[in-house]
């Protein structure tokens, strides 16, 4: 089959061997993947892997390796994590197999992943795509589901004021998202195309170069990737109130961390989130995915895709295999 695999180096191999379910796994027959700024971020060495990249996909259910076979011949997607299902792991337990110590990771840890004609996953973690999604929006729910996130771990109160700075695929998502829970938020970004896609959806924005600082938000969503952001974040949070950081800052930079001790401010770290809730809200169209896509290569062309992924002018570039 026909895959692209990072190892030293990214690559398209049209001869990878196709991969064979399980006891437990299905194998997917995948049909459109997304290119994440995760993907990337591995080409220059995130996490030390090698294999097959890509985590954000839909595909459909060609076997399965087990006695329910409900899954066979539907569209799914899949959570990016999968556990040890030991019966002592409180976290599979808990079904939060993201947490797990032993987790295997689609993509990016220990598990090849969706940027191949073929890939298998296990059942438990298969999600059916409503048949009113079409692919195009289905391939977002992994994105989606880590905005959703948010509101899972953190109870924000009708009344409450937020902001989300970055205006990025992962800010887009969160304010898009947490506006379809009918909550007062404001987008705060660089990019004033960006910020359209966002106002066309009912958000409130404003570009970061008018915007004044205020310590008025209960919740402030550092989607920004920089330790700038952060400390941008941290002028923004009121007293007591909750700074969510949803991406993460590698950075060698000093940070002035006083302002939380000072501010009782609650730091919260975000990161996937489950599935049912983003399949929900694309059910019901509260969310067009439609204007992220800046362009849809075909398998044989990754290479570009990717290349065409580093474009600032890019939000969400697709695979179709």
């Amino acid at each position: 089959m026909k895959a692209i695999v990072f190892d030293n180096g990214l690559k398209l191999d049209k001869n990878y061997p196709k991969p064979v379910p399980q006891k437990g796994e299905a194998l997917i027959k995948v049909t459109l993947a997304g290119i994440c700024n995760t993907d990337y971020e591995i080409t220059k060495g995130y996490m030390g892997y090698k294999g097959i990249l890509g985590h954000e996909f839909v595909g459909i259910v060609e076997e399965v390796n087990g006695d329910d076979k409900s899954l066979a011949g539907k569209r799914v997607v899949a959570e990016i994590s999968y556990g040890c299902n030991d019966p002592e792991c409180e976290w599979c337990a808990k079904k939060n197999y993201r947490h797990c110590p032993n987790r295997h990771t689609l993509g990016i840890w220990r598990k090849d992943g969706c940027f191949a004609e073929y890939m298998t996953m296990p059942v438990n973690v298969l999600f059916e795509v409503p048949e009113n999604v079409t692919d195009e929006q289905a391939v977002f729910v992994e994105p989606l589901a880590a905005a959703c996130e948010i509101t899972e771990q953190l109870h924000i109160e009708p009344m409450q004021k937020i902001v989300v700075l970055g205006d990025g695929k992962l800010g887009l998502t969160t304010a898009l998202t947490l506006n379809s829970q009918n909550l007062d938020v404001l987008l705060v970004g660089k990019h004033q195309n960006k910020l359209d896609i966002a106002a066309a959806q009912g958000v409130k924005t404003q570009l970061l170069n008018s915007f004044t600082p205020e310590k008025i938000y209960d919740v402030v969503v550092e989607a920004t990737g920089t330790a700038s952001g952060f400390e941008t974040s941290m002028t923004l949070t009121k007293p007591r109130g909750t700074l969510v950081l949803k991406s993460t800052v590698a950075s060698g930079k000093e940070l002035n961390l006083a302002p939380i001790v000072i501010d009782e401010i609650t730091v919260l770290g975000s990161r996937c989130g489950q599935f049912p809730p983003a399949l929900r809200l694309l059910k019901n169209n509260r969310i067009d995915f439609t204007p992220f896509i800046s362009g849809i290569y075909p398998i044989d062309d990754a290479i570009e895709a990717f290349e065409a992924n580093k474009s600032k002018e890019s939000i969400k570039i697709l695979i179709k295999m």
